[in-house]
């Protein structure tokens, strides 16, 4: 997802729920389907949540979802909607807000700290910038969303990959790039070359900002359309299961033989419906998973066609 338009005087729907644990992973991939601007996970219940191990899901007992919607947004049929898919001993609690844009980024302000990605791979707002230590790899983005900070576990799977496999010296392609994280992480790390691209304006806009914010160049970032006949080492597309199903073909082409394939944004229940779809093109990993999320990676196959 990517930044939504900033102004002093523009207002956003906000619509919290409180889901019990079970249902969280559905309430939430729901959300997004209805078109959530951002999602943001909050503890409900009061309770201190240490860094957790990598692999570990950061979750509390009670956990909150804030939800970020258009003004213009009908927030009581939206409501009225995610009580209809869902029973009702699923949903704890279901209230809306309006919200003026200057509250909603002093909120995420100030539940947005330094967040550590695999070893040495960070994120955070540039004035704590101090409390990253020393021979990190930061990057510095602003609390204005969730979704595209590492907050959301499909985004901290790909910075994790990223760290783990560092892109030295290597082409990288952003496909759906939202708010840049990725692509930025890639040149952070060492990529000569990284591309950035999404269908959406704002998309483009957001990561423009974050590269300059990280004195990094992006090679190019625009439409897809304006890649040609570029492929890559490594394609990252960190977008829901259904699109990267669509996108199959488009994803193969822009990987070269023997370059890496890196899908998010992928239910557990979703994953073997992917791996078919990409099997005969790449030689599948062991996928990554961070609570009900997973990532795909694969290594394009030598003799697999354009």
């Amino acid at each position: 997802m990517s930044a939504p338009p900033r102004g002093t005087d523009r207002e956003w729907r906000q619509l919290i729920v409180e889901p019990r644990a079970e249902a969280l992973t559905e309430v939430e991939a729901w959300l997004e389907s209805a078109g959530a601007l951002a999602l943001s996970l909050q503890d409900a219940g009061d309770e201190p949540l240490l860094e957790p191990p990598p692999g570990a899901a950061p979750l509390w007992r009670q956990t909150r979802i804030v939800a970020l919607f258009e003004a213009t947004t009908d927030l009581t049929a939206l409501t009225e909607r995610l009580r209809a898919a869902f029973p009702t001993d699923s949903l704890r609690g279901v209230s809306a807000q309006t919200l003026a844009d200057r509250i909603w980024e002093l909120e995420w302000r100030r539940d947005f700290q330094p967040m550590r990605f695999g070893a040495r791979l960070w994120v955070t707002p540039e004035e704590m910038q101090s409390e990253v230590p020393a021979g990190a790899v930061i990057l510095l983005l602003e609390p204005g969303l969730a979704f595209g900070t590492g907050t959301h576990p499909t985004t901290a799977l790909c910075l994790r990959w990223l760290d783990a496999r560092p892109p030295v010296h290597q082409a990288v392609l952003d496909f759906g790039c939202g708010s840049g994280i990725l692509a930025i992480a890639a040149a952070k790390l060492g990529a000569s070359r990284v591309h950035a691209v999404d269908i959406d304006p704002q998309a483009i806009t957001a990561t423009r900002e974050n590269a300059g914010r990280n004195q990094v160049e992006l090679h190019a970032i625009g439409d897809p359309a304006s890649l040609g006949e570029s492929a890559f080492d490594v394609v990252m597309a960190n977008i829901i299961a259904g699109t990267l199903h669509g996108l199959a073909d488009e994803l193969t082409a822009r990987c070269r033989p023997g370059g890496h394939l890196v899908l998010s944004g992928v239910l557990a229940d979703q994953l073997e419906a992917l791996q078919t779809r990409y099997a005969t093109d790449f030689e599948l990993q062991p996928p990554l998973q961070y609570g009900d999320w997973c990532l795909l990676h694969g290594i394009r196959r030598p003799g697999s066609p354009d």
